[in-house]
């Protein structure tokens, strides 16, 4: 760490008429310092260090540009400097102005610094205020959806973004505005292979959307049809009745032989959230009963691995084949816990937990032993193919020898 007298001179290092080298070497040193917390935290107390490196964001050398946003993204990676980035450096007016720039080159490191920033409830109150200002949701709704609106970015971290703003009841108030078609936008991105990033955060964004239960007969209704989005990731090639498709919705009948599964984990299981929220009410379960889920969650458990995600599917499993609950607890949003039994339920969950992550492990022991026998077998296979190789060229070595002393024999005779 640099001394007292050093540190305060490094903003004399990072004005816009430093010599390049200079420059770069400071922005090097700082970024490396803003890999660890230790460096981050002494940061922190230094806002004019931040102040200057915000500002050589516009430099002309490209390198001390990209040094600057990954110091950057280091840094709100950091709950503890979210204040000073929003508060003293006022980072947020300037990287939306440029975020909207279609020809702006680095508006995907602009996007993972606001989605760190959004993390935490309190400073994703301040960014989607200035956000709804400056710019407003639907654009950056518009910029997820529109390919090629920046050829120099991909956007995918825009996703994420959208999803820790809809943490917030305002947020999934507009993306839910049923004059907008804001959200419909987004189902497609529920199987974009191109990005996992992206295909989460829009998963995210549903399954917070889905928090609202107010809103879930409209979700469900024909002229949303958000369903088939959360459940082709998780349907795959088996074969069911004729009965059972023929109740599917149209997107979900009679799949192909190759038909994939989502391949993450984390995704399958916030989709399976997703449709366990809509549960919630009544009218929810009865469209998720109609239209013949159950027949999707019975194969996708007979599928699935991760301990995790069958929990989560079988909780959704419950509800779907369960008994109704009684007259006045239809909404399962809206019934009240008793304070004792919330604390059982917070202990039976801490318990649950414990006991699947003994589980995951058990089973990451079972498949490294599987490994070992695996190739312990293939190393005996290899030993015993070896043995055999050398003995047939000792088999052939001597046959040679004995023809080689036939033939010699032979000569013999005829002299």
């Amino acid at each position: 760490m640099l001394s007292d007298s050093e540190v305060a001179e490094l903003p004399t290092f990072l004005t816009p008429d430093t010599r390049p080298d200079v420059k770069g070497h400071t922005t090097g040193y700082i970024l490396g310092l803003s890999g660890n917390r230790d460096g981050c935290r002494f940061l922190r107390s230094k806002p004019d260090i931040i102040a200057a490196l915000f500002a050589l964001t516009t430099d002309p050398s490209i390198a001390i540009v990209k040094d600057c946003y990954h110091i950057l993204i280091n840094l709100s990676a950091d709950e503890t400097l979210h204040q000073v980035l929003l508060t003293d450096v006022k980072v947020l007016q300037v990287m939306l102005k440029k975020l909207l720039d279609p020809e702006y080159v680095l508006s995907d490191k602009i996007c993972k610094i606001l989605s760190n920033l959004t993390r935490h409830l309190k400073t994703c109150k301040i960014v989607f205020k200035v956000l709804q200002e400056e710019v407003g949701m639907v654009k950056l709704v518009e910029i997820i959806c529109t390919e090629g609106y920046n050829k120099k970015a991909n956007f995918h971290y825009l996703g994420t973004l959208l999803s820790n703003l809809t943490q917030l009841p305002e947020a999934r108030t507009y993306m839910l505005d049923k004059d907008r078609c804001v959200i419909q936008r987004l189902f497609p991105f529920t199987q974009y292979q191109a990005s996992l990033i992206r295909r989460g955060g829009v998963v995210g964004i549903l399954r917070n959307c889905c928090f609202d239960h107010a809103h879930h007969v409209w979700l469900l209704s024909d002229a949303v049809d958000i369903l088939p989005f959360l459940l082709l990731p998780l349907a795959g090639p088996e074969e069911l009745t004729e009965k059972e498709n023929d109740g599917l919705p149209v997107d979900l009948q009679y799949l192909p032989e190759d038909k994939k599964r989502e391949e993450d984990p984390d995704i399958r299981k916030m989709l399976l959230e997703t449709l366990l929220l809509l549960t919630a009410t009544k009218a929810g379960r009865d469209i998720l009963q109609e239209k013949s889920v159950y027949p999707i969650m019975r194969e996708f458990h007979n599928w699935e691995k991760d301990v995790h995600v069958t929990v989560a599917c079988e909780r959704l499993v419950q509800v779907l084949i369960g008994d109704e609950p009684e007259e006045g607890m239809e909404n399962l949003m809206e019934v009240e816990i008793p304070e004792d039994v919330e604390v059982k339920l917070t202990k039976a969950d801490v318990k649950e937990q414990e006991e699947l992550e003994k589980e995951q492990e058990r089973m990451k022991q079972e498949e490294e032993e599987e490994k070992k026998k695996k190739s312990e077998a293939e190393g005996t296979d290899k030993e015993q193919e070896r043995m055999k190789q050398e003995e047939e060229e000792e088999e052939k070595k001597k046959k040679s020898e004995a023809e080689g002393t036939d033939k010699e024999q032979e000569r013999g005779l005829i002299r």
